[in-house]
């Protein structure tokens, strides 16, 4: 008996579902204790980064299957525009990748080409074999399978900005999201995200998203300046990453007891 299966909502749909920005955090480890603690927190969504993190195909999947129990959106991020590698992360069961470096709206439509089956693109079909249509117990699932995949493009970059928006207008781009630390660099500003003339760039590449009628994003580990974003209307943003949260918070214990216990000695 092939029992039906039902798969979750894409992040698309959450989005056009929210009457505020979501909230997310980067699960960068490659640990699925780790994306887990993350899913149960009451964020929104987790971006599974899979381009600067140390995942694989193996991580990511079992990450994908510990955040399945929660009421939050994953989302992973490619190392780049590679169709062989998009394959196979949809293949996983990804519903919502994120690819980043977009320059050009020549490199959105092969964004969306990847991430649909012919004759719309040129994902490979492998449905049968695999987690993402759940071993064909979704049903019509290479019929109805863009109802089941988001894509969001990222922009991190001055040419990235300057075509924002004919790369949001691509049919098949669901969303676009910012990246000020390369952009950042890019503009000659490395290390410098939150460089006024950095914010006032990722600002034109919001209006310009805005325009072509499509939600954007960012991250922002700066609670003013993700406020700020928030306060312009993005739709989306990520503001933390658990990586970063456990170097801080570890630092901040060895400071906390290591000086004080060091300066409350006394000489015997």
């Amino acid at each position: 008996m092939q029992l039906p299966v039902n798969l979750p909502a894409t992040f698309r749909e959450a989005l056009a579902a929210s009457d505020r920005p979501l909230i997310g955090m980067w699960v960068c480890s490659g640990s699925p204790l780790v994306a887990e603690i993350c899913a149960g927190s009451g964020l929104d969504w987790l971006l599974v980064d899979m381009e600067h993190g140390p995942n694989q195909l193996e991580s990511a999947l079992a990450q994908l299957q510990a955040v399945a129990a929660y009421p939050v959106s994953p989302l992973v991020r490619a190392p780049g525009l590679l169709p062989v590698m998009i394959k196979q992360i949809l293949d996983l069961g990804a519903q919502n990748i994120l690819l980043p470096m977009i320059d050009t709206p020549e490199q959105a439509e092969a964004a969306v080409r990847a991430v649909r089956y012919p004759p719309r693109g040129n994902r490979g079909i492998g449905s049968a074999l695999a987690r993402s249509a759940r071993w064909n117990r979704v049903a019509d699932y290479l019929v109805n399978a863009d109802e089941h995949v988001s894509l969001f493009v990222q922009i991190e970059s001055v040419t990235g900005v300057e075509n924002a928006a004919e790369i949001a207008a691509i049919d098949g781009v669901d969303g676009v999201f910012v990246g000020p630390s390369d952009l950042a660099a890019s503009m000659g500003l490395i290390g410098q995200q939150t460089h006024p003339d950095v914010v006032a760039a990722a600002g034109r590449a919001f209006d310009a998203v805005h325009s072509a009628g499509k939600p954007f994003g960012v991250n922002a580990f700066d609670p003013a300046v993700a406020s700020a974003y928030i306060q312009q209307g993005a739709s989306f943003v990520l503001v933390g990453a658990d990586v970063a949260l456990l170097a801080r918070s570890s630092e901040k214990l060895a400071e906390q007891f290591i000086d004080s216990s060091a300066s409350g000695r006394t000489e015997k």
